[in-house]
């Protein structure tokens, strides 16, 4: 298996010299789950980086009373009670050309306090939850909130509650979403790529071994990072042990804060199983290739560290359709049958397969410019030229070099991206890659 700092040398393009002013800018994102306060977090700090000063908001929250205590729990039992349901629910609406009337209640009884909590000298709002976005579409509508508001995707595939009329643009991590959003209406889409901690990066030099020793972890086998978001909900523990069983890999589990699901899995004989990890770049420098359940954050963090990733045993609504949409992009593979786990498993642990993944992650993370540009274009708040990407000669990846000309080419706001990476592994996906390429952004 090829060594994982051999992936692309260098560290990642810098997003430019810090700017002139003190523009203010707010984020609102919501804690459920953790995928949503992530991307949060990595805005604030590349936002800040550039000079802005950044306010953070929790959308639960702005909700009034114990209104977002009780919309998380509701979508806790969902997830861990009845997912069946929860994915009949999210079939139902995915294409909804608007959200049903129970939630434009909730959302108009979050619009005050939300407003409220803008401080004066705000330049920009940006949402990394859904039920933000409707709130700040709808205060833009009316002419109440006066400054850009900005949606920023955070998943691969895009229900129709992220689409809210009068967000002023929305920023997607790769053109698969990009295309789904611009399909349902969605305002001046541009492609921006993820934003995660810098320290996900390629392992280098003695990383691996060291991380291995710290974490307890064999320091020779192929090592399986089985994650299932901070909640640990999913058919975990069938994963685990389906993944010891194929003897490719020993699985390496993180339950988040699902304390008693570690427990479980220590008691199945899965060894290494941890609760909340502070250090995930480390254990991902310490392992080999990355099983997910709901394509998320953590996917991204992957793709970052130059792991190649498989979906597998999917929680219900987004978690299969990111699965899909990561499968269409080239970065994932979809497990979809435990046949398939022992074959697939290897060949991303052994096989070009893998190596053309980790590739494409990377170069996912270092082709685009990231957010800060496209914010900046409309909140008034110059920069100067990012510093330019290292060039990296990879023969025969000409499909990563045309990602690299994809994301850079959609970095203006209201340029429709061109569709072009990764359709060769998806050509009956032209139909929507057309609707996108075809059609005018709002």
């Amino acid at each position: 298996m090829p060594e994982r700092d051999e992936l692309l040398p260098g560290p990642p393009p810098s997003a430019g010299p810090q700017g002139t002013g003190r523009h203010r800018v707010v984020v609102i994102s919501a804690s459920v789950g953790a995928g949503h306060d992530g991307a949060a977090d990595g805005l604030t700090s590349r936002l800040a980086a550039q000079g802005f000063l950044v306010d953070r908001y929790d959308f639960l929250d702005l909700l009034p009373a114990r209104t977002g205590k009780l919309l998380r729990d509701a979508y806790h039992r969902l997830l861990t009670r009845a997912p069946e349901r929860y994915q009949r629910l999210y079939q139902a609406t995915e294409h909804a050309s608007r959200p049903g009337a129970v939630w434009r209640a909730l959302f108009r009884s979050a619009e005050h306090r939300t407003l409220a909590a803008l401080p004066p000298d705000t330049t920009a709002v940006i949402s990394t939850y859904p039920g933000a976005s409707q709130v700040l579409g709808a205060l833009r509508q009316r002419g109440a909130l006066k400054v850009p508001a900005y949606t920023f995707l955070t998943d691969f595939s895009v229900h129709a509650l992220w689409i809210a009329p009068g967000i002023d643009a929305h920023l997607a991590v790769h053109p698969i979403p990009a295309a789904q959003a611009h399909a349902q209406g969605a305002a001046a889409v541009t492609v921006v790529g993820p934003v995660t901690d810098a320290r996900f990066a390629p392992v280098v030099g003695g990383q691996r071994s060291a991380a291995r020793a710290r974490f307890g972890l064999p320091e020779h086998a192929p090592l399986a990072l089985l994650v299932a978001g901070s909640w640990g909900v999913g058919a975990v523990r069938q994963a685990a042990a389906e993944i010891q069983e194929t003897g490719v890999a020993v699985p390496v589990v993180v339950c988040g804060r699902n304390q008693s699901l570690v427990e479980q899995l220590r008691q199945d004989g899965i060894a290494h199983a941890f609760g909340w990890v502070d250090d995930m770049p480390g254990l991902m420098h310490a392992c080999d290739v990355l099983v997910q359940n709901a394509g998320g954050l953590t996917a991204l963090e992957a793709f970052a560290s130059g792991l190649p990733v498989a979906s597998y045993r999917c929680i219900p609504g987004h978690g299969r359709a990111n699965a899909q949409a990561l499968e269409e992009a080239g970065l994932a593979a979809w497990i979809r049958t435990v046949d398939d786990l022992r074959p697939v498993l290897a060949e991303l642990l052994h096989g070009p397969r893998g190596r053309g993944q980790r590739l494409a992650g990377v170069a996912l993370h270092r082709a685009a410019s990231g957010p800060v540009p496209a914010i900046t274009a409309r909140a008034g708040h110059r920069l100067a030229p990012p510093a330019p990407s290292p060039t990296v000669h990879h023969p025969g990846r000409r499909r990563l070099a045309l990602a690299a000309t994809t994301a850079v080419a959609t970095v203006s706001l209201g340029v429709a991206a061109p569709l072009t990476y990764a359709y060769a592994k998806a050509p009956a996906h032209f139909t929507t890659v057309a609707h996108y390429l075809d059609g005018d952004d709002r």
